[in-house]
């Protein structure tokens, strides 16, 4: 009986050391690395979100770095189309590939499969949007406690991406969004095994701060700059170049201190500069606009 090739997962907070293990790994079984990082996909953004540098990408073959641009629609379901065509292909030449997460659901779509949902009308998805822009996530969390309770008491409470996920199903087919949530994953025709990396807390926000501080070093707000992200994600500071003028605005920072903020998420990778954001009231900026520091949340 053929063995099954075998898929290594390589899992683990931000800053951990993921990347170089990865590529120690994959020469070590002369394979290739698998990126499961949902924001690497993007050829717009590489300081703000981490990606391999050149030396590290000469290292190793990497696919799904940088390949996409943000202006493309590109969903979870996508990822797990391509990179089970992808896997079929490299299997066929190495019966071990690493794939190093990076973004968990990513990984799980790969390795457990995705649950099917049905199509959900936009307009739906506009009015929660709405609603959660004039009303706050509380509402929102309350319309799902009555909705679903059942995915109430295992969603992340302060994700309103997946609350509003959850709450346009509910709506869209009168029905909880968990009865559609599988209890089975899809069967695989690789194994998997998963290293995760850990450390002590301090070690990893020790790094975290340092990396930030190599990010804005390196040219992260420039980056956001350059680049129009789409703007719409998360918790939002804006970065006033004359934070003076505002002071009184709250949500307004300097860049000083949008670098702390950055520090103080729980993943700076996920912390993306983001498209322009006009002086309020059509005020003169003088050539600068505001930039938008969003933490964003895997849909």
């Amino acid at each position: 009986m053929q063995r099954k090739p075998l898929l290594i997962c390589i899992v683990g907070p931000t800053a951990i050391g993921k990347t170089s293990l990865s590529i120690k790994v994959a020469n070590h079984f002369s394979s290739e690395i698998i990126s499961a990082d949902s924001r690497q996909f993007y050829k717009e953004m590489t300081i703000g979100t981490a990606v391999p540098s050149k030396e590290e990408l000469k290292l190793a073959k990497h696919h799904f770095i940088q390949d996409k641009s943000i202006h493309e629609p590109y969903t979870v379901g996508d990822f797990e189309t391509a990179t089970i065509k992808k896997l079929n292909e490299l299997f066929k030449k190495n019966s071990k590939v690493v794939m190093v997460g990076g973004s968990g659901l990513y990984v799980d779509a790969v390795v457990k499969g995705l649950d099917e949902f049905p199509l959900v009308q936009l307009s739906i998805r506009d009015s929660l949007n709405i609603d959660f822009q004039e009303k706050g996530i509380e509402y929102l969390q309350n319309k799902l406690k009555e909705k679903d309770p059942k995915y109430y008491d295992m969603v992340d409470l302060n994700n309103h991406h997946r609350i509003i996920r959850a709450l346009e199903v509910c709506e869209s087919q009168n029905k909880p969004y968990s009865s559609f949530l599988k209890s089975e994953c899809k069967s695989r025709e690789f194994k998997t095994i998963y290293i995760g990396l850990e450390a002590d807390r301090e070690v990893i926000y020790d790094r975290i701060n340092k990396r930030v501080d190599q990010m804005v070093s390196d040219g992260l707000f420039e980056e956001a700059l350059e680049e129009k992200y789409n703007s719409a994600f998360g918790d939002t500071i804006l970065i006033d170049p004359n934070p003076s003028k505002f002071s009184g605005i709250p949500g307004r920072a300097d860049f000083s201190t949008a670098q702390e903020y950055v520090k103080r998420t729980d993943n700076p990778d996920n912390c993306v500069m983001l498209m322009n954001w006009p002086y309020p009231n059509g005020e003169e900026n003088n050539g600068w606009d505001l930039q938008a520091i969003k933490y964003v949340n895997p849909k």
